[in-house]
């Protein structure tokens, strides 16, 4: 199964994120995250994203900021922002209801890839393998949503690095 798209946005009347990931097998599964949870997913992305060799190569601490916000915006001016979420029946594997997002693991594939797992208490959660885009425009959408909560969580990129200017209009979605 691959990510086919991804959305997430800010549900005040539960006051969470509800991430909706929609793979192109035609399965969708749900999860929310909480304050808390974004409050320690975001430090894991900034990692993931810190972690590209290339940067990592950068001896002078001001050049991996640089090189770093340079991928950031080349990724997000190259995602797909403006294709509407399709909101079409699915299969939900993981249950009809969104999953409550509790643990954070990260790792890397055999690949060397990023794969967040995004897992429940208790049961089956998701495991998603972060390409360099996938990673940044993640990041982007949490970001927005995350404004819109009005939590006062700093999402903020490494010193250094612009914030992309916001180019979705309504629910970003992930194409």
């Amino acid at each position: 199964m691959r990510l086919h798209q991804l959305k997430i946005e800010y549900r005040p009347e539960e006051d969470r994120i509800l991430m909706r990931l929609a793979t192109d097998t035609g399965a969708e599964v749900l999860l929310w995250l909480t304050r808390r949870c974004i409050a320690r997913l975001w430090p894991v992305l900034l990692n993931m994203a810190q972690a590209v060799p290339e940067v990592q190569l950068q001896h002078n601490p001001e050049a991996r900021k640089a090189l770093l916000g340079f991928q950031h915006e080349k990724a997000i001016r190259q995602a797909n922002f403006s294709k509407p979420y399709e909101e079409s029946e699915r299969e939900r594997p993981l249950g009809a209801e969104p999953l409550l997002i509790t643990r954070i693991q990260p790792r890397r594939d055999q690949q060397g890839r990023n794969v967040l797992g995004l897992l429940p208490a208790a049961g089956q959660g998701v495991h998603i393998t972060l390409d360099e885009n996938l990673l940044h425009g993640l990041m982007k959408l949490l970001q927005n949503a995350v404004k819109k909560s009005e939590w006062s969580l700093d999402l903020a990129l490494p010193s250094g690095m612009a914030p992309v200017a916001d180019t979705a209009g309504g629910h970003p979605t992930i194409n």
